[in-house]
């Protein structure tokens, strides 16, 4: 089988330079959003410590945005298909201030479970706004870049607000200061988006001939989400398969590397320090995916990403009890985040090559569940085998995960993803 290759002409320029003079609408509130939640997950189980939670408890707490933005999918691309992607960012901001409101002033574990619950529902619906924009208004040969710029833009959020909420602490030293920037970033996402251009309006949709044929079930007029999943079974049930192992072995590995490290006895400021390698090279990567893709086709970035980061992870499982275990670490850390660097937008832009045209939103909602199950179940799916068998055999099988994911994008992306052509 063949890589898919790149044949196509330039992007529409004025198209592009229509999506840079937007760029404050259309990456803005995600950079804002994710700014203030990665600011508060990192304090999320100490605030529940402090409500009386024990360990576990405080780890569903933890998990409960994750949870959040799963089940939000499928109602948020019904949402985006009805009202549009303005009115639900925009709803969604509402909802979401109330429940940072709701988990500042929680006096209770399950309040403030809730509040993250309901926060999560808000994330997945402004992740899916913005992917259905891009779906139906960016040209096909432009369109990885825009999606990796979006997906950089959700990394950069995640990385600051750490450093953020850091410095907030040392300021206030009450972790619920936290939940304060996330609201105040909550209310200059809302004013951004109900004050400023919109970009739905300014950027026209293009035709379904621009988009290339994806190999689905076309929908001749709008169709409701569990309607388009059982039209859809077919590419959902095998690409968004392989999907789901890509999203699975990336999540995987935020949970590895750290266990990883006290597994084999390095301390707090080796772990980081390895960490930090890994999520910079990681960071440094994310346009460059979308170049590859752009230039030479899909598959030649989700190939590579996904047998690097499965490789890396069976290679990691072998170095456990070499006396040299903290270098091969460091390395294989590295290793990982160029993988997932190369990663980066890949789910993103194929699910928007996949979608329809004319009601992208409500196939999205799918494609999102799947590839956001698939994060969610790895952190699970290492624990249940570490605790059964050993941390190597758990982390062996995330690599086999990879491979096999590896293997799908080989199989399906030439069969359902449109060639960029002239």
């Amino acid at each position: 089988m063949t890589l898919q290759t790149n044949v196509d002409a330039v992007p529409d320029e004025p198209i592009r330079r229509v999506l840079w003079r937007l760029a404050p609408m259309i990456y803005g509130p995600t950079v804002l959003f994710s700014i203030g939640e990665g600011a508060v997950l990192p304090v999320l189980p100490v605030l529940a410590a402090r409500l009386g939670a024990d360990v576990p408890t405080a780890a569903v707490v933890a998990s409960a945005l994750v949870v959040g933005q799963l089940c939000g999918n499928l109602p948020a691309g019904a949402a985006v298909s009805r009202v549009g992607e303005r009115a639900t960012m925009a709803g969604a901001g509402v909802v979401a201030m109330a429940g940072a409101v709701g988990a500042a002033l929680a006096t209770t574990v399950w309040m403030l479970t809730l509040a993250m619950f309901v926060t999560g529902l808000c994330a997945a619906a402004f992740g899916l706004a913005r992917h259905s924009f891009m779906a139906t208004r960016v040209p096909l040969g432009f369109r990885a870049r825009a999606l990796s710029l979006l997906g950089g833009s959700f990394r950069l959020g995640m990385f600051a607000g750490p450093f953020v909420a850091a410095g907030l602490l040392a300021l206030t030293g009450d972790e619920r200061s936290t939940l304060w920037l996330f609201l105040g970033c909550l209310v200059a996402v809302v004013v951004l988006v109900l004050l400023g251009p919109d970009p739905e309006t300014r950027v026209a949709a293009l035709p379904s001939s621009a988009s290339g044929d994806t190999g689905a079930v076309s929908l001749p007029e709008r169709a409701g989400v569990l309607v388009t999943m059982w039209r859809y079974r077919g590419v959902l049930a095998r690409l968004g398969l392989a999907a789901a192992a890509l999203a699975a072995v990336r999540s995987a590995r935020q949970i590895v590397l750290p266990v990883w490290g006290v597994s084999i006895g390095l301390d707090a400021s080796s772990i980081a320090l390895a960490v930090g390698i890994s999520g910079a090279v990681d960071f440094a990567l994310f346009y460059a995916s979308g170049q590859v893709m752009d230039r030479f086709g899909r598959l030649w970035a989700a190939l590579p990403a996904t047998v690097l980061m499965g490789a890396g992870f069976l290679a990691l499982s072998f170095t456990h009890d070499l006396s040299d275990a903290a270098m091969w670490f460091t390395m294989l850390a590295a290793v990982l985040g160029i993988g997932n660097g190369l990663s980066s937008g890949i789910l993103l832009t194929l699910g928007a090559d996949i979608a329809p045209r004319d009601d992208p939103a409500s196939f999205l909602g799918s494609w999102r569940t799947l590839t956001d199950a698939g994060g969610a179940l790895a952190p699970v799916l290492v624990a249940a085998i570490a605790a059964a068998g050993s941390l190597p055999l758990a982390v062996a099988v995330v690599g086999v995960l990879g491979l096999l994911g590896a293997a799908g994008f080989a199989r399906w992306v030439p069969r359902f993803v449109p060639r960029i052509r002239p």
